[in-house]
């Protein structure tokens, strides 16, 4: 029995090493190189610490099974529990009532199936969340949110540097389909593993945050209540979020009872990944690989102008059907052919014209800030020419006298002050350094009574002060980490809605790093 043991064995080790090199879509890696079983099963599961006997008994099962569809290969991969919840069955209804949405968002997602279950089955996560494209983007690869996410799996930009996506004029990762569904893999994952394997969690967390899950589980905890997600007290985007993606994995893994047709999507790879090697125009990649450029840019949507960026990445996604046409092709094409001039042309004519608008901002902000010092200057130099004028008509007095008349009966001169929030007979006094009778006598109302916001009051004082009372200087702070808009307001001496007001950004909550603009008062010493 011991020679057709071994060659049992040998037989089923080379069938294995077959199918794994055959399973796996073409991605950006070096190619798979495989000298026996025991590196083939490494190679294709991972690290070794994911390689314990449930995870083997998984990823075998998988190797070894047929699904015709990206649809049967991703529902043998589902785990999440199918949980009966009211939140559920009310999204599910809605997408039970839009057929005509399963079906433009199923032709959307065909182009990327094979290639994000690839990275669902690499990263060991549930099946399910391969659909989470649905709930974040409909699957639209260029999608923009008005909170500035963006792609198929919606990343905010600090969440995608974080996770290694490249930003800038050229090229934007988070659009690369590629780049991106690998990304969020590794976010899930992460949050997944962060949760202890409660993939509702892990899904709120990707919606709203790791820390503000935590926060609303803490608040539960202090409550002595459930911290399971549909306890949490979470905002209504996060509530629907999780029942959302629930519900169209749902339809999908019972799309015959209801009478949903999942399109034939072949379980194989639609693309490959092929790295150009330098800067190439898009239009005319999208001609070597025989596809029409609209196709084509569906593939490569990370690319923000009409060529791969200058610098890099280099690597395109075609069509696997025309892939060898395309390296042929590309290999004859020179490297000075593959950007045509007048694109350069174009896109330094657009660099220099960005870098020309932000000098021009700059200018601008230059001119006002002098024109503002220029204004501040022309009051104080009227004001000391006014006050000299005065003094030059006056009585020749000795000099003792005339020392003690301007300290009793100093140069005064009218003003209008604006009642603002929180202003008394008694704070306006002491800032215009007047008695409060003065102020009433010269506004004919009672010195008892209350000063009413938005109120219009004469002021009669030193010029020298009115002066200094009116000046107000621009402060431009960066927001530091443990800011608030209270503590801002005690440090600079101003209310809380003028902070807003002068930042409406400040709506959201301060973050760290956040450039504000605060008005101040020059006669405050503390600010």
């Amino acid at each position: 029995m011991g020679n057709n043991s071994n060659s049992s064995f040998k037989l089923i080790a080379a069938l294995t090493t077959t199918l794994i090199v055959t399973g796996c879509s073409d991605t950006p890696k070096e190619p798979l190189v495989i000298n026996d079983s025991q590196d083939a099963a490494k190679s294709y599961y991972g690290s070794t610490s994911k390689s314990h006997p449930s995870f083997l008994k998984k990823k075998f099962k998988n190797v070894f099974a047929k699904h015709n569809t990206v649809w049967d290969r991703m529902l043998s991969l589902y785990a999440l529990p199918d949980i009966d919840n009211e939140r559920v069955d009310r999204e599910l209804s809605w997408y039970l009532s839009h057929p005509d949405y399963i079906a433009r968002i199923q032709e959307r997602a065909a182009p990327y199936m094979h290639l994000i279950l690839d990275e669902i089955e690499a990263k060991n996560i549930p099946g399910e969340l391969a659909l989470l494209p649905v709930v974040e983007s409909a699957f639209i690869p260029e999608a923009y949110s008005r909170s500035a996410a963006s792609g198929l799996w919606q990343f905010i930009p600090s969440t995608g540097r974080l996770f290694g996506l490249q930003q800038n004029a050229w090229y934007d990762g988070r659009r690369d389909v590629l780049a991106s569904t690998r990304a969020a893999a590794s976010f899930l994952q992460d949050l997944g593993e962060t949760f202890d394997g409660d993939w509702c969690l892990a899904l709120a967390s990707y919606n709203f945050g790791k820390g503000n899950v935590r926060k609303a589980i803490l608040r539960n905890e202090y409550d002595n209540l459930p911290t399971d997600y549909w306890s949490l007290g979470l905002p209504k985007e996060t509530s629907d979020y999780v029942p959302r993606l629930l519900a169209v994995a749902k339809l999908f893994a019972n799309a015959e009872r209801y009478g949903i047709r999942l399109q034939n999507i072949p379980n194989k790879p639609y693309c490959e990944v092929v790295n150009a090697g330098s800067q190439i125009d898009l239009d005319k990649a999208a001609e070597l690989a025989h596809t029409p450029l609209s196709h084509f840019l569906k593939l490569n949507p990370g690319f923000k102008k009409a060529s791969t960026a200058p610098e890099g990445p280099h690597h395109l996604l075609v069509p696997k059907a025309h892939v060898q046409e395309f390296k042929t092709a590309l290999a004859r094409l020179p490297y000075d052919q593959r950007v045509e001039q007048r694109h350069q042309d174009e896109e330094l004519l657009a660099e220099k014209i960005q870098q020309n608008e932000l000098m021009a901002k700059k200018l601008r902000a230059d001119e006002e800030r002098l024109e503002e010092q220029r204004k501040r200057a022309v009051i104080v130099a009227s004001s000391i020419k006014k006050q000299n004028h005065v003094a030059s008509s006056s009585h020749n007095l000795s000099n003792k006298r005339a020392s003690k008349v301007e300290r009793t009966k100093p140069n005064t001169v009218g003003q209008l002050y604006v009642v603002k929030k929180g202003d008394t007979f008694f704070n306006i006094s002491k800032r215009f350094a007047v008695s409060r009778n003065d102020i009433a006598n010269w506004n004919k109302i009672s010195p008892n009574s209350n000063v009413k916001l938005g109120q219009k009051l004469v002021i009669k004082s030193n010029i020298q002060q009115v002066a200094s009372v009116a000046s107000t200087r621009l402060v431009r702070y960066t927001v530091k980490n443990g800011d608030s808009l209270i503590q801002l307001s005690r440090k600079f001496g101003v209310s809380i809605n003028e902070l807003r007001k002068s930042n409406p950004e400040t709506g959201r909550g301060l973050r760290p790093g956040q450039h504000l603009k605060i008005i101040v008062d020059n006669n405050d010493r503390a600010t």
